[in-house]
């Protein structure tokens, strides 16, 4: 290359002589015309002399030389274009040839080497997942990827970046700065792209979302949200080390780098833009807000590598695609109230027990704590006043709207025993769950006691509607001429024994069939159930070794006593025993 330079530099100092030549080639021509219009005078017959003619014969041998030497010159200036031109290609398919040498695309698994180790694939997938479909959220992790440290690849060895530099630099010089450009541009954009592509990053609209099933658009979103902090932190930081390592110009590497980058840029955000776009759902808010905290996590990152002024656009993409996530999450969170009381699902539980709509919307709730700091920045970008509060005021108001729609559904039972039982295991399972959560701290105490106290008037009317009309049999009213209580001790001389078989008798048929429907019936939590069997048998067993104890030897001394004291005290524990289990079919006498 310098003895080309050197040539160079020899053929432009012939070119410039030769440039001298000529002009004085044009001055003698001019004398030349002049001297042939003074021999055609000379050469007239009247004045023709021998002498003019040879000294004009002589002046025409010297203009034919002096014009071949000219001529001469001419050549050797094509000849010294030639060689430049071939000079400069050469140039250009050694830059060309030696950058698309070691313009590959990355596998992907070199760029997952290059991440911490907290964030490698091995260790992101062995979290598990949730009822409501999202993977469990730390927001412990977020803090500590603020800390971690990420290791850029390198791109091209480094021992051919100073070769790359130099060619570019002559390139520059010899006035080829557009073909350098547009060189640079088509290799290192095509080795860019197919690294997403490997990675497995797609170029997805609106309708492409919405065609997928949630399962997989899912799994789309946690990839994409883990190819957003490799391509950002690791790809594009390394793709502008490169640039800025080739070229020495600032505007050249910038314009450079921005060409390069820019339809990678826009195929990564298409699939966030299509997910804020696409129709609102709830279970997609903690997907938008993972997407919105990847987004505000690289957005420092796109500042400082995307800083140029021929970059622009890729800032401004990011900013909007952050804004338009919150936008969305924020409507969707929004929208879950609303669908929460007009939930119409006529899925009926027919034990009585915890409502599918019930435990959702609580875990629903557990994850929106967990995403807390993340939703009172969206709170922050959208309104004013205290984040708490707001957050606050919504969770309230969800629930709200989850017990007026679980007042709804109870009215489908039949049995309003049921629906008691149905509503203080649902009112239940809240309390418990708020109790044990975040949700704690901001609802209040005061909320917690109003609702536990909820629990209990469910349950007391479950009580008074299965089990008055059972203990009416074991009254004393109706079988003497006074009012009674239970084991006072009064006489049974005017009681019948007629009357008493028919108490035991109408006793036996009841317990039976609450026996019989109410053991199918669910109260799923242990502390709950034994609760309650534990209240219904303080007022049934006293009641029953009572009555036994008053009238049982009016029946126990005639025929067949069994076929009317079925069941002792210890047989009616052990079937209350059996309340609340849920079971399918039981036989009351086994």
């Amino acid at each position: 290359m310098e003895t080309l330079s050197e040539r160079a530099a020899l053929m432009r100092e012939s070119m410039q002589k030769s440039q001298s030549v000529t002009d004085n080639m044009v001055a003698i021509l001019g004398s030349f015309d002049h001297r042939l219009s003074a021999l055609e005078t000379a050469m007239r017959p009247t004045q023709l002399r021998t002498h003019s003619i040879r000294r004009a014969h002589e002046n025409i041998d010297k203009t034919l030389k002096v014009a071949e030497v000219i001529l001469g010159q001419f050549d050797l200036k094509r000849q010294a274009n030639n060689l430049l031109g071939k000079a400069i290609f050469k140039l250009e398919e050694e830059f060309r040839q030696l950058l698309t040498s070691y313009s590959k695309p990355v596998e992907p698994d070199r760029l997952f080497d290059c991440l911490p180790n907290s964030l490698r694939p091995s260790a992101a997938s062995s979290g598990g997942g949730d009822a409501t479909g999202t993977k469990p959220h730390s927001e412990h992790q977020t803090k500590s990827l603020e800390t971690a440290v990420f290791h850029p690849p390198a791109l091209i060895p480094a021992r051919i970046m100073p070769l790359l530099h130099d060619l570019a630099q002559q390139m520059v010089e010899a006035g080829q700065q557009q073909q350098l450009f547009n060189i640079y541009r088509e290799t290192r954009s095509s080795a860019v792209e197919q690294t997403l592509r490997k990675l497995g990053v797609e170029r997805l609209s609106k309708d492409d979302v919405q065609k997928m099933q949630w399962e997989v658009l899912e799994a789309k979103i946690g990839d994409w949200i883990h190819f957003v902090r490799i391509v950002v932190k690791l790809l594009f930081v390394a793709e502008k080390s490169v640039c800025d390592q080739i070229f020495d110009h600032e505007s050249l590497r910038d314009q450079c780098f921005a060409e390069v980058t820019a339809n990678s840029v826009a195929m990564l955000l298409s699939f966030g833009e299509a997910i804020a776009k696409s129709r609102r759902s709830p279970e997609k808010l903690f997907v938008l807000l993972d997407m919105y905290e990847i987004m505000r996590e690289v957005q420092p990152d796109m500042d400082i590598i995307f800083g140029s002024k021929y970059c622009g656009e890729m800032r401004e993409a990011a900013k909007v695609l952050t804004k338009r996530l919150a936008q969305t999450a924020q409507e969707t969170f929004g929208d879950f109230e609303e669908a929460v009381e007009k939930d119409a699902t006529k899925t009926a539980v027919l034990d009585g027990t915890v409502h599918p709509l019930t435990s959702y919307v609580i875990n629903y709730v557990k994850f929106v704590f967990d995403y807390q700091s993340t939703l009172k920045q969206l709170f922050k970008e959208f309104n004013d006043g205290d984040e708490d509060e707001q957050l606050a005021s919504i969770t309230t108001r969800i629930m709200q709207a989850l017990q007026s729609n679980l007042d709804g559904k109870s009215k489908q039972y039949k049995d309003p025993a049921l629906t008691q039982l149905f509503l203080m295991n649902n009112i239940h399972y809240i309390v418990r769950s708020v109790r044990k959560s975040e949700a704690k701290d901001l609802l209040g105490d005061d909320w917690v006691q109003i609702h536990r106290r909820v629990v209990q008037q469910h349950a007391n009317q479950y009580k008074r509607i299965s089990w008055s009309k059972i203990l009416q049999c074991l009254s004393i009213q109706g079988l003497q001429g006074g009012s009674g209580s239970f084991g006072d001790g009064g006489s049974t001389n005017n009681v019948s024994r007629a009357m008493i078989k028919d108490r035991f008798k109408s006793f036996n048929i009841q317990f039976e069939e609450l026996h019989q429907r109410q053991s199918q019936w669910t109260v799923p939590d242990t502390e709950l159930r034994e609760s309650l069997r534990l209240a219904v048998a303080e007022v049934l067993l006293p009641a029953y070794r009572s009555f036994i104890k008053r009238y049982g030897p009016l029946i126990q001394g005639g025929k067949n006593p069994q076929k009317y004291i079925r069941y002792g005290p210890e047989d009616l524990e052990r079937m209350l025993a059996e309340f609340f289990e849920g079971k399918t079919s039981i036989d009351p006498r086994r």
